[in-house]
């Protein structure tokens, strides 16, 4: 009787639904002498869980220093390259800007016409959208005509 609880055991061992009560049993009677001749397969392998279990990780890991250093040297060096690439482009950019003609008209009437012919041309952009307005509003009462 005992012997086929243990065949139970193994096979619900291995289908992972053995509970931690059944699981000691196992190893217990794995760990016996007196193990029966068709069990003797799984022997190995509950001799392992046990001798794993009592297996600890006791050496030392050297830390090498001299890495941090290096990589803290690499940081200020990216650091410094960052910040004078950013000088650069900023200083160009801004002696570019100082050269750009920004149109500066110093006459009022001058001024005045200039002004009238940009907002002309906006106005005549603007137009020919509201024009493009009306096939659109066209076709929306087309639309509702037929679905209604």
């Amino acid at each position: 009787m005992a012997l086929d609880r243990i065949e139970k055991l193994v096979e619900k061992y291995f289908e992972a639904a053995t509970s931690i009560a059944e699981e000691k049993e196992l190893k217990d009677y794995f760990a016996s002498s007196n193990v029966a001749p068709q069990l003797e397969e799984y022997k190995p392998i509950f001799k392992y869980v046990v001798q794993a279990k009592k297996e600890r990780f006791l050496s030392t890991l050297p830390l090498k220093a001299n890495k941090s250093k290096r990589l803290i040297w690499l940081s200020s060096v990216a650091s410094v390259t960052v910040l004078l690439g950013v000088s650069v482009f900023t200083f160009n950019n801004y002696q570019h800007q100082k050269s750009v003609d920004t149109g500066t008209i110093n006459d009022p009437e001058i001024a005045f016409r200039e002004t009238q012919k940009a907002l002309a041309m906006i106005s005549e952009h603007v137009n020919k959208g509201i024009g493009s307005m009306n096939y659109i509003n066209e076709y929306e009462q087309s639309k509702n005509k037929i679905f209604k």
